[in-house]
Order: C-alpha cells, then sequence, then structure tokens
C-alpha cells in the first residue's frame, strides 16, 4: 500500500498514495490546485511497507512521452528547497519501522499489549484520514508540515517510557503525524509550484520522481542503520527512535524558515466528507475498487504487526529484512512501471489484480508452517505485490473518481474496517499456530479483494479512460 515509518506509516508509504489528484483543467492546469493534496496514506501505520513515496506517483508514468527534465535555475531552488525539507521528514519516519515491535517487546509488554498499542496508532491515523484534508487546508500547509514533525518528534521522546499509557499517546501521535506527512507536504508543493512560481505543470514529475528515487534509497537505508544503532548502542531498539529526532528537527525547521505558507479551499467538513461518499455510491467501479483498498489494507494492517513474531524466531536481523522488505516493493513499483509504459503495455485494470493475486499467494505461503527462507521469501514475494499494487490503485481511483475526491470515499470504507482491524489486534492469538491461521484467513479476505478487482476489471473493458497515456487531445497529466 504500503505499511513507509513508524507502524503509522507503512502502508502508506508505498504510497504516497500515488499522487495529489485534480483533473486537468483549462490550459493544463489542475482544474483545483487549491485542492491538490497528496491523497492520505493507504493507512499511514504499517512499518514493514513502502511508502507511497517510494512507488512513483500516478501521473509519472501516466503520459505518452516523457517531458525533458527542466533546466530553469529559478525551478532548481525552488525544487532543492522543497527537497530539503521533505527528505529529512521521510528518513524519520523510515527509521522508526523496523523495530518497533522488539522495542515494544523489550519493555516487558505482552503480545496482547504490543497489539492494543499498535492499534492506538492504526485508529487514529485511519480516523484523522477522514478529515486531514480539510484541517490541513484551514491550518496551512506549511504550519501542518512543522506540525507533523513536532507530533513525531514528541512521539519518538514518549518511545523511551516504559509505560504503557506513554507509549499509547506515542502511537497515537505517530499515527497524526504520518497522516500529515502524507497530506501536507505535497500539497505545500502543488500549490506553490502552480500557483506562486507559475511553473509548468510539466515539471511536477521531475520532482516528485526525485522524491520517489531519494525515498527509496532512504528506505534501504533507514533499515541498514536502525540494525546497526540497535546492536551498537545500550539503548538497544530504542535507539532508532532518537537517532529520528535530529531529521525531524531539521525537517521542521527548515521548513518553518524558508517555505512560504499556504492554503486550501475552505470546506466544511460534513461537505468534504459528504462529496466523497456520493462519489463513492454514484459510481459502482468506485465502490468495488474502493472495496478492494479497504480489504487489501486491512490486510496490510494486520501484516504489520505479524512480520516480526514471523521472522523473528528464524534469528533473521530485523533492520536487515526490513531493507530488504523495501528493496522488493521499490522493485515492485519499478515492475509496474515498465509494465505500464513499456513494450507491453499492461494497463493498471490488468496490473491492480495481479498484484492482488500475488498477495494472497504471498499470504497462503506464510499461513504454512515455512522454513525461515521459505518465510522470508514470502514475505519479499508480499513486499513486491504491494510495490505493484499501490500505483496501479492510484491510478485507476484517481481516473475513476476524476472531478471528486479521489480519496474520500476509499476513506469511508477504510474506517469501519480499519477500526475493526485495530479493535481485532488485541485479540489474535499469540502462539505461532494462532499466527499462520490469521495469516491464512487473510488469504482468504485477499482472494475476496481479487473478486473485488475483478469485478473493476469486468465492468470496465473498452473504457479508454482508464488506459495509461490516454489524457486527451491536451496531453497534459492529470494529478
Amino acid at each position: 500500500m504500503a505499511a513507509p515509518m513508524g507502524p503509522e506509516a507503512e502502508v502508506a508509504r508505498q504510497r504516497r498514495r500515488g499522487a495529489a489528484a485534480t483533473p486537468a483543467g483549462p490550459g493544463g492546469m489542475g482544474g483545483d490546485p487549491e485542492g491538490s493534496r497528496a491523497p492520505s496514506p493507504p493507512c499511514s501505520c504499517c512499518p514493514a511497507l513502502p511508502s507511497p513515496s517510494s512507488c512513483s506517483p500516478a501521473w509519472l508514468w501516466s503520459r505518452p512521452r516523457a517531458c525533458p527534465p527542466p533546466s530553469n535555475p529559478a525551478f532548481r531552488g525552488f525544487q532543492r528547497r522543497f527537497l530539503l525539507g521533505y527528505l529529512p521528514a521521510l528518513a524519520a519516519d523510515w527509521l522508526q519501522g523496523p523495530l518497533l515491535f522488539q522495542l515494544l517487546h523489550s519493555r516487558g509488554f505482552l503480545r496482547s499489549q504490543i497489539a492494543a498499542l499498535y492499534s492506538c496508532g492504526f485508529a487514529s491515523n485511519v480516523a484523522f484520514g477522514l478529515v486531514s484534508g480539510v484541517f490541513v487546508d484551514r491550518l496551512g500547509r506549511k504550519k501542518s508540515c512543522v506540525l507533523s514533525s513536532g507530533l513525531c518528534s514528541v512521539s519518538c521522546l514518549l518511545q523511551l517510557s516504559h509505560d504503557f499509557l506513554a507509549l499509547a499517546a506515542a502511537r497515537v501521535l505517530a499515527g497524526l503525524g504520518t497522516s500529515l506527512l502524507f497530506s501536507a507536504f505535497e500539497s505545500w508543493y502543488l500549490h506553490e509550484h502552480l500557483e506562486c512560481h507559475d511553473f509548468p505543470a510539466e515539471w511536477i514529475p521531475d520532482t516528485f520522481s526525485r522524491v520517489a528515487l531519494w525515498n527509496s534509497g532512504l528506505a534501504v537505508a533507514a533499515g541498514l542503520l536502525a540494525w546497526l544503532l540497535a546492536e551498537g548502542l545500550p539503548l538497544g531498539p530504542a535507539a532508532p527512535f532518537l537517532a529520528a529526532l535530529p531529521f525531524l528537527a531539521l525537517s521542521g525547521i527548515f521548513a518553518g524558515k524558508n517555505w512560504d505558507e499556504n492554503y486550501g479551499k475552505s470546506r466544511p467538513c460534513g461537505k468534504a466528507c459528504g462529496e466523497g461518499l456520493r462519489g463513492l455510491v454514484s459510481e459502482p467501479r468506485a465502490l468495488l475498487l474502493g472495496l478492494v483498498q479497504a480489504l487489501v489494507e486491512s490486510i496490510l494492517l494486520i501484516f504489520a504487526f505479524l512480520w516480526t513474531p514471523v521472522l523473528e524466531p528464524h534469528g533473521i536481523p530485523l533492520g536487515i529484512a526490513f531493507s530488504a522488505f523495501t528493496a522488493a516493493s521499490a522493485a515492485g513499483s519499478a515492475l509496474f512501471r515498465r509494465g505500464a509504459t513499456g513494450r507491453l503495455r499492461l494497463q493498471p485494470l490488468r496490473l491492480l489484480p495481479g498484484s492482488v493475486l500475488l498477495l494472497a499467494l504471498a499470504l497462503v505461503l506464510l499461513a504454512l508452517p515455512l522454513d525461515a527462507p521459505g518465510d522470508f521469501l514470502a514475505v519479499l514475494l508480499l513486499q513486491l505485490s504491494c510495490g505493484i499494487y499501490f500505483p496501479a490503485m492510484a491510478f485507476l481511483r484517481r481516473r475513476l473518481e476524476r472531478g471528486g475526491d479521489a480519496a474520500g470515499g476509499a476513506r469511508w470504507l477504510r474506517l469501519p474496517l480499519g477500526v475493526g482491524v485495530a479493535l481485532a489486534l488485541p485479540a489474535l492469538p499469540g502462539d505461532p499456530a494462532g499466527t499462520r491461521a490469521v495469516l491464512g484467513a487473510a488469504a482468504l479476505a485477499a482472494l475476496v479483494a481479487l473478486g473485488a478487482a475483478g469485478g473493476v476489471l469486468g465492468t470496465s473493458r473498452g473504457d479508454e479512460g482508464l488506459r495509461v497515456g490516454d489524457e486527451g487531445d491536451t496531453g497534459t497529466p492529470h494529478w
């Protein structure tokens, strides 16, 4: 969806949820730059899942031909300012992912208590996702970016505590902070790029392709660094959380001092939520697609909690495993781009069911009592499927819900399922056989999602608007 990253960021990561989306209006510009925002992370809560940034936004590959890289000095300076504020926040997010379960276990908590702490982050992230866009638009996007860094910093400091309530507060703050991370930064950039600097819309993919490239490298490096810090410092698994603090401080201070403030259109919260719900109900294919998204991301929430109990008994270093996961999801994203824009011209309508099928296969393998290499390869296959799934979902959601809130409708389906998963996590069995049974049940849910994805494919045959590269006569990208 992928989680990239405290548990509150993983499903997100792959996500970076595709891209900020508004239909192209006259002149090739977004019809509503004020409302342009990167959708909230798919779930933004899974420490082992790729960050949305690690897969390319839908508009990076949706054009028939790539635009030459811009050489405008003013644009390059503006781009550097954005990257210097955004990339440290992403690096800090990745550092929080690999060892969270291990940290909580080292505090002496039972598995059911650890599950309850994970649930706090999941629930806060999913619930806040309903209103995060309106919140960011009203508060101001720069202030929201600074607030994200502040919330995540407090969360990291609270990880030093041995008190259950303090750790629960840390997870809630992490859920809120990562929700802002995956909405406010890109919204700020899009407004500045289009409205303040009046740069061509065709230059936007150049920036986010750089974000995707850097983010993939940061994710791999963060897993290795987290492992080295935990092994080499007396703080153990708490060390990566403290190591994230300088990156968060750099991001917040740099953005606060060097970025201008901008705001979105003021919309009543009830109206914004209602628009997403109406869009979901009025388009059956959007409803099916939302069901796929809700099911897959609920599965990934469960996986974000279970991947450590599955791999740790085999003696696999978690930081190294984490780096391998992120590399696998980046490879999946690269395969998607190659398949969608290369000679094969595999369309997202077909790649989406394929990715869900791979997810189901990986879960079936994880439900079996395999040895260490078998479990590790199954998890890599799951991450590979995420790398394909998230950009395919972002593209189709954007096209089907064009003219509305591309993420709002799906949030209505994610809310009950996400909260349901959060409530169910503490009740999951803690023995190895029970863990395998839960993964088997997740495989069945993936098959239901596969059926819904097949329904989208079956009802969309001949729809040229859902094909890569079909942008109409103007050839402008839609984000």
